[in-house]
């Protein structure tokens, strides 16, 4: 951070002391302006059009918008502001969920002061950032997305159809009748559909069916 310009920052936590902790740490060394704070998904919005910040501190858990209702807002409205979700979660979900929205750095809220500083460095610089110790997770969790996308594209427009109703608790007959074929066509259709996406039985196939967004959970 050597720009004679300090970056532009707004911090959205609804925790008043994590605010002014981040505010003290990051204005050290003059490189940093903290402009504005916010408590909540609805202020932070507000901020982001009056201020507009280079970089968005946002935390997940906040009152009345969450941090991810906030990114998702930020994205139908074509907002250019850097996002780094600083948060208590180490689940991978989050992390892939929240960059598929279109997050530029995660960092948990328990990494010390030089990760946070990285993090901006880099999403200021225009890469992203992952905090470390997730890394690996998130890797081997993109891979296996991966494979779980080639395996539903391999499935045939009926198979997926079949799935479906797989994982809606239908048996081999109410299939039948519901797509108008022969119960031992139904049957043919099952046993292509476990091999292509590796399961042995039906639970299995309706497990993959609500990961892969085939099906809804009712």
């Amino acid at each position: 951070m050597n720009d004679n310009k300090p970056i532009r920052i707004l911090i959205a936590d609804d925790h008043a002391m994590i605010r002014e902790g981040l505010k003290q740490i990051l204005e050290l060394e003059g490189d940093i302006e903290i402009v504005g704070e916010a408590s909540d998904g609805y202020e932070c919005l507000n901020l982001i059009n009056k201020l507009n910040p280079e970089i968005v501190l946002l935390d997940i858990n906040m009152p009345n918008l969450d941090g991810i209702q906030v990114l998702n807002i930020m994205k139908q409205q074509q907002l250019t502001n850097k996002v780094i979700v600083l948060t208590i979660h180490k689940e991978i979900d989050y992390l892939i969920k929240v960059f598929d929205i279109g997050c530029d750095g995660y960092v948990l809220k328990d990494s010390d002061s030089a990760t946070l500083r990285k993090a901006i460095t880099a999403v200021h610089m225009g890469e992203g950032y992952v905090e470390p110790s997730l890394t690996p997770l998130l890797n081997s969790s993109l891979v296996e997305r991966d494979i779980m996308t080639g395996k539903v594209n391999d499935l045939t427009k009926r198979e997926l159809q079949v799935l479906k109703l797989i994982a809606n608790g239908m048996f081999n007959r109410e299939i039948a009748v519901q797509l108008k074929i022969s119960e031992r066509t139904v049957k043919n259709h099952i046993s292509n559909i476990f091999r292509k996406i590796n399961v042995s039985d039906r639970t299995q196939a309706a497990v993959f069916a609500i990961k892969n967004k085939i099906v809804d959970i009712k």
